[in-house]
């Protein structure tokens, strides 16, 4: 397997999808009084929940995008070898073809300098062999630096949700410290 080189990442940037990085809140009561919702907690956690939802929502498109990929390289190495077979071809060669799940067609094959490559969208075209071998390698090549790509941003969102969940316990925590401060106070006031 040839070696994938990733983009490189500004000395800023920590995600290849710009995926922007949660801030751990240290010290609550600080970042309680700083945001000005001291009193309303619920305000805080409205918003660390709403983050968290996008990271979720990230997170969901990055799989499906990550298992559409693990589909197209296998399939993409598949049409590299049958170009590859094109290519050796000298005389007419039978073989069999799959026309349909379970029925598999016999037929001669002759010798072609051209094949037709399936691009998606309803587009079809014919390619030189030496061309569609060049595009399906740089396809393939394109899937498997994607790939290593997704899986860096999924490893650094695993890192955001996890940091926005511990934020919201520990502000929760800090809501119900507070209330059990309070309650002890008006119980000795009383």
């Amino acid at each position: 397997m040839e070696n994938i080189i990733l983009p490189k990442l500004d000395s800023h940037q920590k995600s290849y999808a710009g995926i922007p990085e949660a801030i751990f809140v240290e010290d609550v009561e600080s970042f309680m009084k700083l945001s000005g919702s001291d009193e309303n907690v619920e305000k805080v956690l409205k918003n660390l929940d709403e983050q968290h939802s996008k990271y979720k929502f990230m997170e969901f498109n990055i799989i499906s995008r990550k298992r559409r990929l693990r589909q197209q390289i296998p399939d993409l190495a598949k049409s590299i070898e049958m170009v590859t077979i094109l290519k050796s071809q000298t005389d007419d060669q039978e073989t069999q073809f799959l026309l349909s799940e379970g029925v598999f067609v016999k037929t001669r094959i002759p010798p072609s300098k051209t094949v037709c490559l399936w691009l998606g969208a309803n587009v079809m075209l014919e390619y030189p062999l030496d061309e569609a071998d060049e595009l399906l390698r740089q396809n393939k090549n394109s899937a498997e630096v994607n790939l290593k790509c997704l899986e860096h941003d999924q490893e650094f969102l695993r890192d955001q949700i996890t940091t926005t969940e511990v934020n919201m316990a520990r502000v929760h925590n800090y809501d119900v410290k507070k209330r059990q401060a309070k309650k002890v106070t008006e119980d000795e006031e009383n």
